[in-house]
């Protein structure tokens, strides 16, 4: 079943799958006692709302990012989804991207050494938003992404946004995330930009890596590229004591999948073996939400670092 306000999406969907069935009241599916599970895509303001019935109604729920305007309702439809029996998952959709999966690898593996600093572009020109900023669309991606990479969210955040186009929500954000270990991390999202990028670059003492989620023939690169300490000493010239070492660059094969097709396959394995989406649970989507707010305070108080 699907359910739209919409006659014309309603009608779209019953051409393209005549064998569902179509509903404007998506109450309609949650009293179906034949219905299993849910996907919850509406505007962000509803996820929370729907997604808590949905629980209620003893249906297992996959919903969009971010699962809920404020973590504290993040945990508390965690803790519906435990009384209920039912697994909630959240639609981090880049954490079942390969390459991105890559990435964690090179970072896990100490390929990279040391890792210092990482930092992403998200950019188009639109689609734009009118329910939330530029940063609550595309950044929960980005966020879910270092999470995932660092395995840990992070400590604190600054970050400033900007209105260009005169409405009352930011069309563009840059944030800075600081995360344990001394990772600093820089995320740039627009709708306000000449270019698609979905790019992300991360830096250690002994390589480097890159991910460019739109290069279909090599999304990873890995740079064997870093900065030593010489030994000789130089009396006046003191930068000369930093060499840069320029190695080959590897562009490792990485299996294509269709990223969504992963998530909805790790949604159903959750329901049949009745276990909780560790990987994208009310737990991660509540650590992507406390960040959200915080780089929306941030801004609100012109960059002012707050910590989490």
């Amino acid at each position: 079943m699907v359910a739209d306000l919409d006659e014309k999406r309603l009608s779209a969907i019953k051409a393209l799958f005549p064998d569902i069935q179509t509903v404007k009241d998506y109450n309609d599916i949650l009293k179906n006692p034949a219905i299993d599970a849910v996907v919850v895509a509406v505007p962000t303001n509803f996820h929370f709302k729907i997604t808590l019935e949905a629980l209620q109604a003893g249906k297992h729920v996959l919903c969009e990012k971010p699962l809920a305007m404020r973590p504290e309702e993040c945990l508390q439809l965690g803790e519906a989804s435990r009384q209920a029996g039912k697994a909630l998952m959240v639609g981090h959709i880049f954490v079942f991207n390969q390459g991105i999966a890559k990435l964690r690898d090179y970072i896990v593996s100490g390929e990279l050494g040391k890792v210092h600093y990482a930092h992403s572009q998200r950019t188009n020109l639109g689609p734009f938003r009118y329910d939330v900023n530029a940063l609550w669309d595309l950044a929960p991606h980005d966020i879910s992404i270092f999470n995932y990479i660092f395995n840990s969210a992070p400590v604190s955040v600054s970050a400033r946004g900007h209105k260009c186009l005169g409405g009352n929500l930011d069309d563009l954000g840059f944030a800075t995330l600081d995360y344990p270990d001394n990772i600093m991390v820089s995320v740039h999202v627009s709708w306000l930009d000449p270019k698609k990028v979905r790019q992300i670059t991360v830096v250690g003492n002994q390589k480097m890596a890159a991910w460019d989620d739109l290069d279909v023939e090599g999304p990873i690169k890995l740079y064997d590229k870093h900065v030593e300490k010489t030994s000789v000493y130089y009396e006046t010239y003191g930068e000369f004591q930093l060499l840069s070492r320029e190695g080959s660059i590897t562009i490792p094969k990485i299996g294509f999948n269709e990223p969504l097709k992963a998530q909805a396959q790790y949604f159903l394995q959750c329901i049949e073996k009745n276990q909780p989406p560790v990987i994208a649970d009310a737990g991660k989507a509540a650590d992507v939400v406390r960040t959200l707010a915080a780089i929306g305070e941030s801004i609100n108080r012109r960059g002012e670092l707050i910590k989490l």
